[in-house]
């Protein structure tokens, strides 16, 4: 390999938020890692799935929710993988993109989005207010391997990950558990947020553990507005589908055009939708601050009864019911006789004649005549009309910040895998046509297959991007690092002849004696930068030399000679 491909290749061992966002071809390559893995597949003979065989993709999908909110965390510790700094990944990747340009679309180098992220501290937020100075963390993603080792860490009682991780843990689940097609799932990234669009019905949106449908995406809760938040607030920075990508600031894009025009339109199908009653009190329940305007209308044995908006939602807060749904008789139903009066309240808008007003005009709040129509309806009644229309406008409407269409597409061959292949028809598949596709060839390195890939991404990943294994045995000597690693578990978190990186077995507690071997050549290299280490792989033995000699068990079955340099150089024969 030379210079710029080892660069790319070893990012796809690591995988972190910077590597993705330099190499995009690497988002889709973790997913196809991950649909290589045994895990999930497994899913498959579950009970839970098992029962749902004939069923619709819609109906898996919403099981495959609930097991993926039951079986994972959230993870947001930002120093899960330890920490690096500005200038040297800035220098690293200087020559595919400028660091002004990784400044405005990186939530590490500076990014702070739009005003909203302004007004609600996004930083802080997501704790990255404290990295105000050159040393940042390693914002790295997971294997579906490494997303299940969590359940090994102190501190978690499950798998976990964070949200690039569980994106495309969705992306395989839904094609492997919901036999949703490949050529249905677009991924979209954006500086601080990964999520999916599933493109059957009116559409699903991933967002972290979570699978929102369009309605509701309109129901105005607080878990929808979050589920939101990416999507009006964040330039879409990576596009990225089955048939290749399409990179906020690269000139050529990968992606098939007919597919990205698709998706853009699908994608602003589920992103709209049309003014209605209920969608209105979905706009309510969001905007709290306008239920004081606003009154419900029933009829009791022939009179009618009135009750103010903000009543009725503060009933709902308690109740199994909803306003905007097929619940609303149950839970008037539910209100006590004292909250309705028998006049029209003065000052307040009555719903039912609103519906009334919006079924009759027909308006669309997208053109000033429409927003004209309605503001002059509501103006007697509302202060500040016009803002009250713009915040309806945006609620119902929302345009995302997408890639310009006006890339140069230059079409790569797509990922052409289909859900009736099995496991071993689609690993033989990206096998056979890894020499002609990179996402392909580098999914193999996500996946860590060492029996079939270059060692060299490997290796300078193991010694050069592993903090966290190098601070946990800071106060150790090197005997002591090889002893702490002879108590430890020796199974490795990967089957066959895959590879765990030492920051994995130092995170997890565990590892094969060939990892384990690495582990201690990082800490060896980083105390003694001069010294020459020789790694000796004999199927079952593993022999570690440096100023000292060290041994080890693996159970992997690989044969090599490695040599690591005093001069950054290292030799791979076998």
């Amino acid at each position: 390999m030379n210079s710029e491909q080892l660069e790319k290749y070893t990012s796809a061992i690591t995988l972190s938020d910077m590597e993705i966002f330099v190499f995009p071809e690497l988002m889709y390559s973790l997913v196809l890692a991950d649909i290589m893995s045994p895990i999930i597949w497994q899913w498959r003979q579950m009970d839970c799935f098992k029962k749902l065989e004939g069923k619709s993709s819609h109906k898996k999908l919403m099981r495959l929710k609930q097991f993926i909110m039951d079986e994972f965390e959230f993870n947001l510790d930002l120093e899960t993988w330890g920490l690096t700094s500005k200038a040297k990944e800035l220098k690293r990747f200087e020559k595919y993109i400028s660091p002004d340009d990784i400044g405005q679309s990186n939530a590490l180098f500076g990014y702070h989005g739009d005003k909203y992220y302004f007004d609600v501290d996004i930083r802080r937020h997501f704790g990255l207010d404290k990295y105000d100075s050159d040393i940042i963390p390693y914002w790295k993603t997971e294997t579906i391997e490494a997303m299940n080792a969590f359940g090994l860490k102190q501190g978690y009682g499950t798998a976990a990950g964070e949200c690039v991780s569980l994106a495309a843990l969705y992306v395989a689940a839904a094609f492997i558990v919901c036999e949703v097609p490949l050529d249905d799932i677009y991924m979209i990234l954006t500086p601080l947020h990964s999520q999916n669009y599933i493109d059957i019905q009116d559409g699903f949106l991933t967002n972290n553990r979570r699978l929102v449908t369009k309605t509701m995406w309109f129901n105005g809760t607080a878990i929808s507005n979050k589920a939101q938040r990416a999507l009006r607030n964040e330039n879409v920075t990576i596009l990225t589908h089955s048939s290749g990508y399409v990179h906020c600031m690269y000139d050529d894009a990968t992606m098939d055009r007919k597919a990205y025009e698709h998706f853009i339109r699908r994608l602003g199908s589920y992103l709209s939708t049309e003014l209605t009653l209920p969608v209105f009190a979905n706009f309510l329940r969001s905007h709290q601050e306008y239920q004081k305007f606003f009154q419900l209308c029933r009829d009791c044995h022939g009179q009618p009864q009135f009750l103010k908006a903000e009543t009725l939602f503060h009933y709902e807060h308690t109740s199994n019911f909803r306003i905007a749904d097929a619940t609303h008789e149950k839970l008037l139903a539910e209100v006590s006789d004292e909250d309705f009066v028998q006049y029209e309240l003065p000052g307040r808008i009555r719903c039912d004649e609103f519906e009334e007003f919006i079924k009759k005009q027909d308006f669309d709040l997208r053109t000033p005549d429409g927003k004209t129509t309605l503001r002059k309806y509501i103006e007697p009644v509302i202060p500040d009309p016009q803002r009250f229309v713009e915040e309806l406008d945006d609620f119902i409407h929302i345009e995302a910040k997408l890639p310009f269409l006006g890339k140069k597409f230059v079409p790569a061959n797509p990922i052409k895998i289909v859900v009736e292949q099995s496991r071993e028809q689609i690993i033989d598949y990206l096998q056979q046509v890894r020499s002609s596709n990179p996402t392909a060839d580098l999914a193999f390195y996500a996946y860590r297959d060492m029996s079939t890939c270059d060692w060299a991404p490997f290796i300078k990943a193991a010694v050069e991007r592993n903090p966290v294994s190098i601070q946990m045995v800071d106060s150790m000597s090197t005997e002591d690092v090889h002893t702490w690693l002879e108590q430890m578990n020796n199974t490795s978190i990967y089957d066959g002849k895959r590879l765990a990186q030492p920051d994995e077995v130092a995170n997890y507690k565990t590892g094969d004696g060939l990892e384990k071997a690495f582990l201690l050549a990082n800490i060896i290299r980083q105390r003694d930068p001069e010294q020459n280490i020789k790694i000796v792989v004999d199927k079952n033995d593993v022999m570690l030399k440096g100023h000292g000699e060290y041994r080890f068990v693996s159970a992997k079955g690989l044969e090599k000679q490695i040599r690591l340099s005093a001069i950054g150089v290292f030799t791979i024969v076998g």
